[in-house]
């Protein structure tokens, strides 16, 4: 959806004047949708249907739920599907047009059996429903939403492109087009033009053969190449809000009527070049703007297909996961997700919470602990006991990022808010330039003529290309960078950020657990370590964690030789797990590695000497695990998220003229640690992932906010900020929400992002000033009647060959 349909979709009903849809009130187009068994004109195939089964008595929404949908206030929120007990489902619908699309979608889906509540988003081409699946298939859903002109499919089916169309063929086959009509001009118009004998001699036919041609091929260019641009200009017209698409339009439409009519009258001087070049250089030029339109709509793919769809009771049976009642017992295996929240009847594990918390470390869970639908069980079976509510906490982040990204409001292009102004203008300049010729005695062809240079002139082309060149140009300079620009509205939105708020885990640290520090008994300062006390202390350790599954050994195991970790489950006899430790034989001895309390319990006695180490691993919020054999520990190893070896440079930078924010779902030292850096103005710390998004939505008051994270848990808080930015690293959620995605997993490229989108700011009002100072000094010359249509189109394509100049330059 574009964004000109998009600000008419949203006008009230009191922008439309008397020839507007007979449903909605909205503008209809210059070809209002119609049906010869319906009475009436509408703006949409929606509306139309809308109106069809209002008329209905025994079929369609009842009339009332349609209409009061319909006349909700802007500020009124929908029905809340999330009380209403049942699944939920998300489609993506093609041909969703306006809120009437939403209203007769949303009041058709809820008539069917078994549909127990439905919310349309035209701006993301999203219907989400909340169905009894005892009543009515998953399968069949798309089915119940498709018709009357609308196609639906599930979103994890089509990732969001159903119906998606980026113009790449109207391009190619108006290029062609083109091509023949230009051949034309340059063997047979153009010499003419000058005095000169055209190539050939086609006798008597000549007139009627080329204008026939050029006619015809200049005819597909318009209706068929340039019908988005007449579409958007007409609408906007009718919106009363004239956009960059109103002036090209007029430009297109104006050389090309003059022409016509010329053929008609016999006339020499025909113009349907100028018809061509304005359609064919704006529509390439914002072939890139129309690559992205459907960026948004795969926001909600990877988390739904990272749901889980079944689930295993105790007994070791799948089954459906809407089968699953409160207080069920299931059975979850090490490296499977959890279903739904739960509390733990029996096992204990190290569940990873960090998709839906963000907490960088695995959390022990025992009997009696509660555990969160969407998180991984990583060490060790469990079975755990339904919640009461029987739901996921997983899926309440789908919602949430539904209801984020459905309500985000477009960002207004830069040209098209100085169009409102400037586009007016040219139209009245140039009729009453030849309005005032006409009065004053001129022909009609003069007039006619003067008129339409004034509007030619007024270089659409300049005007249509300063924006998208730019933000090309921007992007390629990104790239560059080792940074992918997602979307185009961060070149508009960057420039202005007053608060910069960071996740922690997998943004300001490496987010992958590692050995800091070892402690050995004999001395535990880290800057007198026993070599190879260490490297034993290591091997042992390294030789009983390549057996288990924890994250914390997975850690250790990487520090460990390699020839240790290969050769582990040979050189282990006796491997045995516990809650909170491991502990086997190696080398002959009974070697004990876990929590220093799992020592204690085991027999091997903590040395004064390492409770110091032990202490200082807590307070910067890492990892204590000690190793221990012989009947005492005997040195600790240290786990943890380390920070980024370039975060003070990084913060640095970034907090120029910027407030620094850093947002984490941890708590205690593994937060407090970065309340340290100077850079930092604030820490919050336990933030889980929905309160992420409303932290964010309130620091507004702040200013322009933007969001850097890295994890699916940062994904709403990504899409509600003004600019989002990802990590390379992150999740494949986190860099589809996000404006723009670092490659290289460099903090530093934070930075680079602003500065490039400064640039390109810049730019894009360098394109637009000259632009319009161009026609500060062209348009009084057309008035005046020193240029001619073929002049003017001269001009034009001057104008638009330094904006692209200006925007190809390195920045």
């Amino acid at each position: 959806m574009t964004e000109t349909e998009t600000e008419t979709q949203g006008s009230s009903p009191d922008d439309a004047d008397a020839e507007s849809c007979d449903l909605c009130d909205l503008p209809t187009p210059a070809e209002p949708i119609a049906d010869p068994d319906v009475d009436g004109s509408f703006c949409c195939r929606g509306c139309l249907e809308v109106h069809r089964a209002l008329e209905r008595t025994d079929d369609g929404p009842d009339e009332s739920a349609v209409r009061s949908r319909l006349d909700r206030p802007d500020d009124e929120d929908g029905p809340d599907l999330d009380e209403l007990d049942g699944e939920d489902a998300y489609l993506s619908v093609d041909g969703m047009h306006c809120s009437t699309c939403e209203a007769f979608l949303e009041t058709s889906a809820e008539r069917e059996a078994g549909v127990l509540g439905a919310t349309a988003s035209y701006a993301t081409d999203t219907i989400r429903l909340v169905y009894d699946p005892d009543r009515v298939a998953s399968d069949d859903l798309p089915d119940i939403v498709s018709g009357y002109g609308y196609t639906a499919a599930d979103r994890s089916d089509d990732d969001g492109d159903v119906g998606s169309d980026d113009g790449l063929a109207p391009l190619l086959l108006g290029g062609f087009f083109g091509m023949m009509v230009m051949v034309w001009y340059v063997l047979f118009l153009y010499p003419t033009y000058f005095g000169l004998e055209p190539v050939a001699d086609f006798g008597r036919y000549e007139t009627v053969f080329l204008s026939a041609n050029i006619w015809v091929f200049t005819s597909f260019i318009l209706f068929y190449t340039g019908y988005p641009i007449l579409r958007g200009a007409y609408v906007s017209l009718r919106a009363r809000r004239p956009n960059m698409d109103l002036l090209v339009a007029t430009a297109a439409l104006g050389s090309y009527g003059y022409s016509a009519v010329a053929i008609l009258l016999g006339e020499a001087h025909i113009y349907f070049d100028v018809t061509v070049a304005i359609v064919l250089v704006v529509t390439a030029g914002t072939l890139y703007e129309k690559s992205v339109k459907r960026r948004a709509t795969g926001l909600l793919s990877d988390l739904t297909e990272q749901q889980v769809d079944e689930a295993r009771l105790e007994s070791g049976e799948t089954v459906p996961l809407e089968a699953v009642e409160p207080g069920d017992r299931l059975l979850v295996r090490p490296g499977e997700r959890v279903p739904l929240d739960g509390e733990i009847e029996t096992g204990s594990a190290a569940v990873d919470e960090s998709l839906v918390t963000g907490e960088s470390l695995p959390v022990g869970k025992g009997p009696g602990d509660p555990v969160r639908g969407g998180t991984v069980v990583t060490d060790a079976p469990i079975v755990l006991a339904v919640g009461e509510d029987a739901e996921s906490t997983h899926d309440r982040l789908v919602s949430l990022l539904w209801s984020i990204q459905s309500a985000r409001p477009g960002v207004q292009r830069l040209a098209d808010k100085l169009a409102t102004v400037f586009v007016p203008l040219v139209v009245v300049l140039a009729a009453g330039t030849a309005a005032t010729l006409l009065a004053t005695g001129s022909s009609a062809s003069t007039a006619l003529l003067i008129g339409l240079t004034v509007v030619i002139v007024s270089c659409p082309c300049a005007l249509g290309l300063a924006t998208p060149l730019a933000i090309a140009a921007g992007v390629q300079n990104a790239a560059e960078r080792g940074v992918v620009v997602a979307a185009e509205t961060i070149f508009e939105d960057a420039p202005d950020v007053d608060v910069v708020v960071l996740d922690k885990t997998g943004t300001l640290t490496t987010g992958r657990m590692t050995v800091e520090e070892i402690h050995v008994a004999d001395d535990p300062r880290s800057d007198a370590v026993d070599t190879a006390a260490s490297d034993e202390l290591l091997r042992r350790a390294g030789a009983l964690e390549a057996l288990s599954d924890h994250p914390i050994a997975a850690a250790i195991t990487d520090a460990a030789p390699d020839s240790v970790t290969t050769d582990a489950a040979s050189a282990v006899e006796g491997f045995e797990r516990a809650d909170r430790g491991v502990s086997g034989v190696v080398d002959g001895e009974r070697v004990v590695v876990g929590h220093p309390e799992f020592l204690s319990e085991s027999g091997q006695a903590v040395p004064h000497a390492l409770v110091s180490s032990i202490d200082g691993a807590r307070a910067a919020g890492d990892v204590p695990v000690v190793v221990g054999w012989g009947g005492r520990a005997r040195g600790t190893v240290v786990v943890g998220d380390a920070p980024r070896e370039e975060l003070d440079r990084a913060l640095s930078t970034l907090s120029a003229g910027r407030e620094l924010v850093v947002l984490t779902g941890d708590e205690g030292p593994a937060a407090e640690q970065f309340r340290a850096i100077d850079a930092v103005d604030e820490v919050f710390a336990g933030v889980p992932p929905e309160a992420k998004a409303e932290t964010v939505d309130r620091l507004r008051a702040r200013g322009t906010v933007a969001m850097v994270g890295d994890g699916s848990n940062d994904a709403p808080a990504l899409a509600a900020a003004d600019v989002g930015i990802a990590m390379g690293g992150g999740t494949k959620l986190a860099t589809d929400a996000a404006d723009a995605v670092i490659v290289g997993d460099d903090l530093e490229a934070v930075a680079e992002i602003f500065d490039v989108a400064s640039s390109t700011h810049r730019r894009i009002r360098q394109n637009l000033g000259w632009a319009f100072g161009y026609n500060a000094v062209a348009i009084p010359l057309a008035i005046a009647g020193l240029l001619n249509p073929l002049f003017a189109a001269v001009a034009m394509a001057a104008s638009s060959a330094l904006v692209v100049a200006n925007s190809a330059r390195s920045m």
